[in-house]
């Protein structure tokens, strides 16, 4: 008996969730933790104040253990900032690990939840693998700056994105671009900058700024109206949810109204994780969507947006609407696959916008990822090098034209990558191209084709040119015929034959 006290059996730590700062938003669960526990820590700055010891007051017991980890920095600058805090979390560990050896039960306070951007989380991860653990969860700040705002945060299918203010400016606009709805933290000094990024993003006239949500000196209001000179770290930006919004009305021809705008979206080949933060964002903020039928219902429907549909062969007229729409104060996206710039809307687009009647309203061009690079991709790296980009297709230019470009691309030596190789009127082409490849390059020069790179039926095989399947090449295809320098091998990762093709970026004197 007398060695079972030598060493009693280790304590329990519970990390406690406070809530936002209302003390009556502790959970019933977190009061009794408190009340019951053999040690209560809390974090403070140099002053010593403690919001946390404060909430928790009314519940401490009699005698109990208090342990207050004063942080050796905060929000100052300097050059070992994260060297003092892991120093300062391993001291904290040391302390706290004493108590529970003696076989104390430990309650760590922490506002808001212990696991979400809390200092709680660091002790965690140095102690709940060596003792028994709880971690009773608390009203975030951000659900609570939502209750202040009187405002839904996400609805749906909405995507809901957590972000620190701390990020870099550019990862913070992607992240704000990229998403519906958002909850910007970490604020106080980084506010200007977080204003910044939310106006770069198209979004600050969307955002309510929160301070001290469920505290004394709760307020919610506008973030464009607030002085960074006056925003505590208590605070927070949300960008609730769009979903309640209704299609503005369109303005009557000849009205007097604001310029809007027309930007052309490249959406990538196909699916979502080829859509850039950019291009999500300007398809979210946009008023109406313009585009060929099968491209705009790739967008997810936004009660907001009035989507305008049309035939693929109807471009000049399809431009000409967006920027009429444009004249009317619309902001209008013209929703184009692949990249727009490449065989697709923004050269349509920007035609028409060069016309007298059309040059005053603002155009830009959104990027997004090419047929022939993710094709690429999943071939190897068959553009390593240099290469040209040609279309196949003489709807738009004569077939002496597009034969002349192919083989001067051939005779130089390039990478050719081939857009609209075939269709089910038009299947003389691919033949034509695969006879003068033939004649200009070796049987065995690697070809990459491409069927529906990003779909549900994606297909990329690398053939020697001289197998090219003419008859199964379609306007879902696109081909890469390699040059003399291209290398076609087959790899086994896990045992698994994968042909791939490179170009070597070095090319021989």
């Amino acid at each position: 008996m007398a060695a079972e006290d030598d060493h009693p059996r280790p304590g329990r730590l519970i990390g406690v969730g406070l809530g936002p700062g209302d003390p009556e938003l502790l959970t019933l669960k977190a009061v009794r933790a408190i009340e019951e526990a053999d040690v209560v820590v809390y974090h403070s700055a140099r002053h010593g104040r403690s919001t946390a010891r404060l909430i928790a007051d009314p519940h401490l017991r009699e005698g109990v253990i208090e342990e207050q980890l004063v942080y050796p920095v905060t929000t100052e600058e300097c050059d070992d900032y994260d060297d003092q805090l892991a120093a300062f979390y391993e001291q904290c560990r040391a302390r706290l690990a004493t108590h529970l050896d003696a076989g104390r039960t430990v309650a760590v306070l922490s506002l808001g939840d212990p696991l979400t951007y809390s200092s709680y989380q660091h002790l965690h991860q140095r102690l709940a693998a060596a003792y028994d653990t709880t971690v009773i969860p608390g009203v975030t700040s951000i659900t609570a700056a939502a209750a202040v705002a009187g405002t839904p945060l996400v609805e749906d299918t909405e995507l809901l994105t957590v972000v620190p203010g701390t990020l870099p400016a550019d990862e913070l606009v992607a992240a704000l671009q990229s998403t519906d709805s958002a909850v910007i933290m970490k604020l106080g000094r980084t506010f200007a900058g977080v204003r910044s990024a939310l106006e770069r993003a198209g979004r600050l006239d969307d955002a309510i700024y929160v301070e001290r949500a469920t505290m004394s000196g709760e307020r919610a209001l506008p973030a464009r109206d607030v002085d960074p000179s006056e925003v505590p770290y208590f605070s927070v930006v949300l960008l609730p949810s769009r979903m309640p919004r209704k299609p503005a009305p369109l303005p009557a021809v000849g009205a007097s109204v604001p310029l809007g705008s027309v930007t052309v979206v490249g959406t990538g080949p196909a699916g979502a994780e080829w859509l850039t933060p950019e291009a999500r964002g300007v398809l979210a903020a946009a008023t109406d969507l313009v585009g060929y039928t099968t491209y705009v219902r790739r967008v997810p429907v936004r009660p907001w947006q009035i989507r305008h549909e049309s035939d693929n062969k109807v471009e000049s007229e399809r431009a000409a609407f967006a920027l009429d729409l444009a004249r009317r104060g619309r902001h209008v996206a013209v929703v184009s696959s692949g990249d727009p710039g490449v065989f697709a809307m923004a050269t349509a687009v920007l035609e028409v916008a060069s016309e007298p009647g059309y040059q005053d309203i603002p155009v830009r061009v959104c990027p997004g990822m090419t047929a022939a690079h993710a094709a690429a991709a999943r071939a190897g790296a068959p553009l390593g090098h240099d290469y040209a980009t040609i279309s196949l297709s003489d709807r738009l230019k004569p077939w002496s034209v597009v034969s002349a470009r192919v083989r001067a691309a051939l005779e130089a030596d390039l990478v050719v990558a081939i857009y609209n190789p075939a269709s089910r009127s038009r299947r003389e082409q691919v033949v034509e191209l695969k006879a003068l490849a033939l004649s200009l390059r070796g049987p065995h020069t690697p070809v990459v084709i491409a069927r529906d790179v990003g779909g549900p039926e994606e297909r990329v095989r690398v053939i020697r040119l001289a197998d090219l399947p003419c008859d199964e090449v379609d306007m879902r295809t696109l081909l890469l015929v390699g040059s003399s320098q291209t290398q076609m091998v087959t790899r086994r990762p896990g045992g698994a034959a994968q042909v791939v093709a490179w170009t070597p970026r070095r090319y021989p004197d």
